[in-house]
Order: structure tokens, then sequence, then C-alpha cells
């Protein structure tokens, strides 16, 4: 019997249900014959016979023979060896077929799949829509866990308005929706979408918080019993690991050891702006500063500050978690502080493998760091205030004037720019707002509009991050009756540039229920006046602890109608406008919000009553800092450190901008 003839009886025995015969006839037929519809027709008797494992090899070895015509044999090859448990096969044959994985679901799956387990959620994004559009359940559900909550990757867009279209009901979903409706300001979904939700909150149920990430819930959810709700991504922390930590045997020494971990340690950071003059101010006689820094390389490789003068510099970047805590134990940190939470590129879950006697959060996130072992947060009375303590793990350390640290050295000074050259007009009243766009609420801009309406001879100078919120925010200021020419709209600019513009508007209107935070200090740095209103967690307290700081708190609205009316009466009083700047420009070196000497000093009392607590075996109480006698005369600013630009200065970052929380959806 010839080949052909020898294949024609195989073929026809498995036609017929006679595997076993048919793969006796193949197994001798391949000592002659050793090409792809043999080897396949291998593979389809093995795969009858349960033998998967090997029908997997035999499918590959068609592929490899049949050339271009041999993808399919790959494509089951792949699919066999993923469904038998043999990862690295599956992988390998899955790359050898990436360019089909965009369409084909079987393989996207398959990558997916094997990346999601090894955390490299870095390669998910390509198979993110093909996924979310197939009819396979389990390609459906797979895709909901490769969900990212990154407003910025088309992938996630492109997954989660299909996956929202097709399971509208399903809560998280919609919640996934609102924060990329909410990054560019698509008022009409946000108005459409957003009810439901309210509803479901009115009705008692919260159930869906726990799949709404902590950073996201604070742009729409000003209630901090409701924001402690939203832990996606997290797991509960005992009581009993707390004290387990407290406990464990620890070395003090005549200087206290201050831990800080951050991944924003380079100047053209939010954070770093903020905080850099604190961290070279610190007594080095008293205190003992390392930075346990995890910033992108290539961010670094834009600093243009002696990072030298922060603290000694540790890079955990490279490390894993248990790496990087060996390194602070071997240190012997009394305090690690973290200045991230749960925001973008954080590792705030390393303070959960009991590292410190006192653990610490501030700065970087505005609330609660739920389930994590955190014994304290440094706030202040106006954004901690008494009534927020049900509401916190953390026990409150309060400053007393002010929780945000602020650079009065390597800050630019605002030079004067005039309105001409910034396309302003030169006649008008000009309110301005340059908070992250994602702040800007559909109800705000209701109030904006009204303001412009009572207020003619005025327009709104708006900064945009992105043509879609741009043409949206546009879009509803000429649905609610405000002539295009009444938005002045403007971009991002270099941050020297930045400050200097602020000044040459009249007032700054803040958004609420997310502050402007690291704006709204520029802006007062810069003696822009912030109007703002009272708020009701801690992200929309932190303007009224700023205005506050620098001896402006009739700038505080008690609620959104105060805040229209007071916009209102500003803009028909220029003398009052014009005393505001005044007092600015007075205080800017008096008032304690742009007084690093002063902060640091009620930060450092406020580490040693820590460590006094923490010497004496006592638990963690809520305390606040008592506050250094006013000051009579100004403090001198530069006289150290004068700004130097980098060459290609970053963007302005607003503080919520740097902040962003971008991880895997946990459904």
């Amino acid at each position: 019997m010839n080949n052909n003839a020898s294949f024609a009886a195989a073929s026809k025995d498995y036609q017929g249900g006679r595997y076993v015969q048919s793969l006796e006839k193949l197994n001798m037929l391949l000592n002659d014959q050793k090409d792809a519809k043999t080897y396949a027709l291998l593979a389809k008797n093995l795969v009858k016979l349960g033998m998967k494992g090997d029908a997997a090899k035999a499918f590959a070895l068609a592929g490899n023979l049949d050339g271009q015509g041999g993808i399919e044999y790959m494509r089951r090859a792949a699919m066999l060896h993923f469904e038998c448990g043999h990862e690295d096969d599956a992988l390998l044959l899955g790359l050898r077929l990436m360019a089909r994985a965009q369409n084909d679901a079987d393989i996207a799956f398959i990558l997916a799949s094997i990346y999601l387990k090894r955390g490299r959620d870095d390669l998910l994004s390509p198979f993110r829509k093909v996924l979310g559009e197939s009819s396979n359940p389990d390609h459906v559900r797979l895709s909901i866990f490769l969900l990212t909550n990154n407003p910025h990757d088309r992938s996630v867009d492109a997954l989660v308005r299909t996956l929202f279209r097709r399971f509208p009901d399903v809560v998280p979903l919609r919640l996934l929706y609102l924060i990329l409706c909410r990054e560019i300001c698509d008022f009409e979904a946000t108005d459409r979408h957003q009810p439901l939700v309210d509803r479901l909150i009115a009705e008692g149920d919260t159930s869906f918080f726990e799949k709404e990430t902590a950073f996201y819930n604070l742009q729409w959810c000003n209630d901090e019993a409701l924001n402690r709700l939203a832990i996606s991504g997290t797991r509960p922390i005992s009581e009993e690991h707390r004290r387990k930590r407290r406990s464990q045997p620890h070395a003090w020494e005549q200087r206290i050891r201050i831990g800080y971990l951050s991944s924003d340690f380079w100047d053209g950071h939010a954070t770093m702006k903020l905080l850099q003059r604190v961290l070279e101010m610190h007594d080095r006689s008293r205190f003992d500063v390392t930075l346990y820094c995890h910033t992108p390389e290539d961010q670094i490789l834009r600093n243009r500050a002696d990072r030298t003068r922060w603290g000694r510099i540790v890079s955990v970047g490279g490390m894993s978690n248990e790496e990087a805590v060996s390194a602070m134990r071997d240190q012997g940190i009394d305090i690690l502080v973290d200045l991230k939470g749960p925001t973008s590129d954080s590792r705030y879950d390393i303070l959960n493998h009991q590292i410190a006697p006192i653990q610490v959060s501030w700065l970087g996130f505005p609330g609660s760091t739920v389930n994590t072992d955190i014994d304290y947060v440094i706030g202040d009375p106006y954004v901690l205030p008494d009534t927020a303590k049900p509401h916190y793990d953390e026990k409150f350390v309060r400053l007393p004037e002010t929780y945000q640290p602020n650079d009065p050295v390597h800050r630019p000074a605002p030079t004067p720019v005039s309105r001409s050259e910034l396309g302003l007009p030169e006649d008008k009243f000009v309110f301005a707002s340059f908070n992250a766009n994602r702040k800007i609420t559909a109800k705000a801009v209701d109030v904006w509009c009204n303001i412009l309406k009572r207020v003619p001879d005025s327009v709104l100078w708006l900064m945009t991050t992105s043509e879609a919120s741009q043409a949206n925010l546009a879009a509803r200021f000429r649905k609610r009756g405000i002539p295009s020419k009444r938005v002045i709209f403007c971009q991002r600019a270099r941050y020297e540039n930045h400050i200097s513009r602020l000044r040459a508007a009249d007032l700054a209107l803040d958004t609420w229920p997310y502050n402007g935070h690291t704006t709204t200090s520029e802006q007062l740095w810069a003696g822009l006046p912030a109007l703002t209103l009272k708020g009701t967690n801690f992200a929309s307290r932190v303007s009224e602890s700023l205005l506050n700081a620098i001896g402006l708190p009739e700038l505080i609205a008690d609620d959104a109608t105060a805040y229209e009316e007071m916009a209102v009466a500003l803009a028909n009083d220029p003398e009052r406008i014009a005393g505001y700047k005044r007092r600015l420009d007075d205080n800017r070196f008096m008032k304690p919000l742009f007084d690093a000497d002063r902060f640091t000093a009620h930060l450092e009392r406020a580490y040693e009553l820590m460590v006094e607590r923490a010497k004496a075996g006592l638990e963690p109480v809520h305390f606040d800092v008592p506050a250094l006698a006013e000051r009579t005369a100004p403090f001198e600013a530069a006289d150290t450190v004068t700004y130097v630009a980098a060459p290609s200065a970053p963007d302005i970052q607003d503080d919520s901008d740097s902040q962003t929380d971008y991880q895997l959806f946990n459904f």
C-alpha cells in the first residue's frame, strides 16, 4: 500500500471512530512521510482519545511543516497546551500568533490569562477589546478582570464602553464608565448615568462601593462614611496585626529615623513642589531622613534638583515588596511615612508588612487609607475636624495651621505678564479655573454659568487637558446659554509661565467636591484670590485650610448658593479684589502657608510626640500639635536656592493629575 493509500485508510478509520486503528496506520506512515496533514490527523486522533498534551505537540509539528498555512494548526496546539496547563508551551505558540490575537478571542484569552496570572499587567492592552466583544462568556468574564481605571488607556476606554453597552445594569461597569466620562467632562453621560448610583445610595444599597477604588470615589462622593467603603484592590488588616507590629522589639536611637516612601521624588512633580524645602530643612541633628524611592527612571532623568539635599536615597523601584521591607527593617526606621496612598504608582501596600513601630499617611491621598496598617494620618483642624474621626481607622495628628507644606524657595516667583499676551480681554472681569478637568462637575459648571449670566461684563478662563474635555465643556456652556466668546480656554504651560499667568485673572473659582490642592496654593502664591466653599470630607476641605493659612478665610462660602452670591459680589467690587491681592502679597512671607521653616518645626514636633508615645508603649491617639508663636516679621525665602527651569521643563501638573489611581479593577 502506498503512502496516499495508507493516509486514506487512516482517515477512513478516523471518520468511522476507529481512532486506535487510525493511529496504528499513521504511526507506520510517519516512518516514511512526515508532513503537515499526517501530523494533523495524528493530533485529531489523539484529541479523541483524550491525549490532549500529545495532540498539542502533533498540531505544533503540523503547523511548523505547513508554513503560512499552518496557523490554524498552531492555534489549536496553543489552545490544547493551555487546556492542559502547559503555560510555557501555550505562551510560546501564542506569541507566534500575536498578530492574530487582537482579532482572535481564543488566542487573546490564552495570552491574557497567562500574563494576568504572572503579574504582567503592562502587556494586557492588546487583548481587551476582542475579549470584551466575544460571545464566549469566559472571554467576557476575563475581559472584566483586565479592566483598569486608567482613563488615558484607549484599550481600557474601548473595553469599558463595549462592556457597559452590553451590560448596562452591572454597577461596577457603570462606575468605570463614569470615570472615563468625568475625565473628559462628558456631562451628558454623567447626567444620564450617575442618577442610578445616587438612587442605590438613597435606597441604602452601598455594596457596590467595594468595587470602586478610593481615589476615583473622591471625584464624585463627598460623604466620608461612604468614602471609606471604596476598597477595591485591598484586603482587611486586623487590629491584632497592627498591635503585633507595634509590640515588636525596636532599637531606638538618639536621632529619629524617618523613612519617606514615594514614587514622586523628582522636582517636576506636584508633591515635590510642596515638599522639597521641608525635606531640606529637617534638623539632621535630631532626624535621620531616608527616601525610599520608586520614582520612574525617566522622571529622575528630568529632575534638576540636588536630591541628596532631601535625604539618603534608597532605590526600591526594582525590589519586590519583601526586598524593600528587608531594606527598611535593616535600617531600623522609626517612622515610615507613606506619601502616596491609593494613587498612581503607589506601593503603600508595603506598610502591611509590619515594618516600623510608627506608620503614617500624609500628603498624597486626601482621606483614610482603608485596609492599610497605618497609625496616624497627618492633617489639620480644617481637613480633619472632630466630626471626621468616626470615618478613619488612623488617629489624627493635626498640625496647627495647615497640613500642606509649601516651598517658598524653589517655587518660581510670578513675573508680570499682560492679559493681551495671554489672549485675555483687558476690560473684563476674569474668573479662572485651572483644576484638573475630572474635578469639574456638571453642578460646578451650572453655577459658573449662573455667575457669568449675572456678571455680563466677565469671562471665564478655563484650562483644559484634552480636546475632548474642551469640546464637552464648550458644549455645556453653550447649552446653558453662555456664548463661546465668554469662555476662554487655555492649555498647560511650563511651570514658571503658569505661575506668572495666574495673576492675570481676577478671581479663581474652586471645584467641589474635590478642591484644588497644589493648584490652590499655586494661585495664592501668585497673588490670585481663590473662592471655595466648605466641604464635607478631606478632599473638599483643602482650599479652606489653605485660605485660612494665608489669612483669607472670608473667601470660604458656606454652600454653592453662597459661593455664587460671593462670586457675583466680588466681580462687582474691584476694590475688594484689589485688596485681596494686596493682602496675598503682604501675607506671602508672613502667614503660615508658605513658611516652610515654621511648617517643618510643627511637623518635627509631631514626629517627636509620636515617638514619645511609642517609646512608652502607648497606643496611638488623636493629638494636636501646639502652634509656635505668631511671626512678627517676614521670613526670608530667597536666601539659599533659586528656581532653575529644566531645559525641557515638564508641563504643570495639577495635584490630582499626578496622583491618579490606575490599577486592575477588582470585580
